[in-house]
């Protein structure tokens, strides 16, 4: 048996590549997640601050629990935003790093040419 079919047999770099795969894949998806979080984030921040001004030009009556909540919204969007950016950031890395590795095994897979071996007569 060719040395590449017993590595493919055994699962070595195919399996790998499959397993590096399905990581990126999973990476994918949470950097989607991250992606939904940043914009909640941001609406929060846009929102409380869309109530501050409401209330400095007296659109909206001041009052002590709606000024709490348009400060906790956009504080609290400000901390999400960056929690999220660190989160979002290694996620990156972590899936280029993964691309990487699978980029590398598939280079190293000696793959034959179909059609240069010689016909079998049966």
């Amino acid at each position: 048996m060719p040395p590449e079919l017993s590595v493919i047999g055994e699962g070595g770099a195919s399996q790998q590549i499959a397993q590096l795969e399905e990581r990126i894949e999973a990476l994918t998806v949470s950097i989607e997640r991250c992606r939904k979080i940043s914009l909640a984030a941001k609406l929060a921040v846009a929102a409380g601050a869309i109530w501050f001004l409401l209330f400095l030009f007296w659109i909206l009556p001041f009052g002590p629990t709606a000024f709490v909540a348009a400060t906790s919204a956009v504080l609290g969007g400000f901390v999400l935003l960056g929690s999220n950016a660190t989160t979002w950031e290694q996620t990156e890395a972590a899936r280029s790093s993964a691309e990487a590795m699978r980029a590398d095994l598939i280079g190293s897979i000696a793959l034959r040419v179909v059609g240069d071996e010689k016909p079998t007569l049966h």
